[in-house]
């Protein structure tokens, strides 16, 4: 069993965190910055650890330190959340060998699924769709224009240790190939250390449908039904909801029958998220598997009623699965807004600074996961997700409504945030009608 849990993160997934392990009885560490001292996760956790300077690199980043406050601290397990290190093989691997049990996949797992050309023929193997493209890793321009001759214009360019839009180009036409390839093999060594690029086929104003995956080491594998997180900016999520109003009930169980089929070729264990696009021709591909816990899990959980963080630690633990695929039950629709503090008629420039009044929405149906707090002093140092607002409802139509009336009455002063932006979104009529896809917020912003 766990009886200590060291949270290798910060923000409201590190809350999050402290409050499953809270309930199922498990002590908390909490690790922070100095930028992070009166941060509410170093409040609530049992035991609390400084490991350095505002710098990412020199705290949150610092594979050496973070296991250091584990064995100064006791902690037998390490969760990483999402971002900073819970992607890292290496860092697994760390714990692994200094028999800190890692809660998420193995570091072979990790590294498998974290290389994109790698992903895709480990998918195309399982037989779930992959969208068709080079196989490998492209190393020349010539390479680039003999694909897309054989697939068809337009081609993207993705890096392949990538993610988040980092590293990817989209290609016309031949004449741009060359110009292309080397600013998406500039964005992806400068990102990920690793200027490998592959191509697939572009698909114009796909929808983007990713399935929820619990795995444990008993080979059970279940999912927990689809998220849509087609409203982006950036390549970057806004707002997801579940279920998805484009997928009929036949296509949903196809692609989480997919899903399932490819984390159990994969021998996946833990929690984990398959990424897919949807085109308008009404095809599925598989695109990434995400190793981690997803900043849009409540979603899920709101309608399953399944605690994904709990049941990450149970897994750990060496537990079985509790439920199967045929006992799962799904309630009505929910919605979530990430809400940031950025500026989003500014670019989406983030905004630091203090937050002088914090006011939370509440009532039926709503939940805010925040660290935020009246007086709290947003820093610049990370990212800028400030609280996820997520509303549920028998019905989309209920959901939405709880949505409206829960941004109005979320008052955030003193920064900016993508509140108004939210609020916009919703009361569109393609946004209310569930018509929206990867290209909507542009086409909003254009007025098309």
């Amino acid at each position: 069993m766990i009886s200590k849990i060291l949270i290798a993160n910060r923000g409201e997934i590190a809350l999050r965190i402290i409050r499953a392990c809270r309930e199922l009885g498990i002590k908390s560490v909490a690790i922070f910055s100095e930028a992070d001292r009166d941060a509410l996760h170093v409040r609530f956790a049992d035991e609390a650890v400084c490991i350095g300077t505002a710098l990412s690199s020199e705290s949150y980043l610092n594979i050496a330190r973070i296991i250091g406050a584990a064995e100064i601290t006791d902690a037998d397990a390490i969760h990483p959340g999402y971002g900073f290190l819970a992607e890292n093989a290496t860092f697994a691997d760390v714990c692994e060998s200094n028999k800190i049990k890692f809660i998420g996949p193995s570091s072979d797992i990790i590294k498998l699924m974290g290389d994109k050309v790698t992903a895709k023929e480990t998918m195309k193997e399982a037989g779930v769709p992959i969208i068709p493209g080079s196989d490998g890793v492209i190393e020349n321009d010539e390479q680039v224009i003999k694909t897309a001759e054989k697939i068809g214009y337009p081609v993207i360019l993705k890096a392949a240790a990538g993610g988040g839009g980092k590293g990817m180009r989209i290609v016309y036409n031949s004449d741009a190939v060359k110009q292309q390839f080397a600013i998406a093999q500039s964005e992806a060594y400068a990102n990920f250390g690793n200027g490998a690029i592959y191509i697939e086929q572009y698909f114009k104003n796909p929808r983007h449908i990713e399935i929820q995956i619990l795995a444990d080491s008993h080979g059970n594998v279940i999912h927990l039904g689809e998220r849509d997180c087609s409203v982006q900016r950036r390549h970057q999520k806004l707002i997801e909801e579940s279920p998805s109003p484009a997928l009929t009930p036949e296509l949903r169980q196809k692609i989480g029958t997919a899903a399932v089929k490819g984390a159990q070729y994969a021998g996946y264990v833990n929690a984990g998220t398959m990424e897919f696009l949807y085109t308008q021709e009404g095809e599925f591909y598989f695109m990434e598997m995400n190793t981690r816990v997803q900043v849009e899990h409540p979603v899920t959980e709101m309608i399953t009623g399944i605690d994904i963080v709990k049941e990450q630690i149970n897994i750990a633990a060496g537990m079985p699965l509790k439920m199967t695929q045929e006992s799962l039950r799904f309630y009505g629709n929910a919605i979530e807004c990430r809400i940031n503090a950025e500026n989003p008629d500014k670019n989406f420039i983030p905004s630091a600074g203090q937050i002088t009044s914090f006011h939370l929405p509440g009532g039926p149906g709503v939940r805010v996961d925040t660290h935020a707090y009246a007086s709290y002093v947003v820093p610049p140092y990370y990212d800028s997700l400030l609280a996820k607002l997520i509303t549920h409802g028998n019905t989309r139509e209920e959901a939405l409504k709880r949505m409206e009336r829960a941004l109005e009455e979320f008052i955030v002063e003193g920064i900016y945030t993508t509140i108004p932006l939210h609020r916009k979104i919703i009361q569109t009529e393609q946004f209310q009608k569930g018509m929206y896809h990867t290209g909507f917020l542009e086409e909003m912003k254009n007025g098309t």
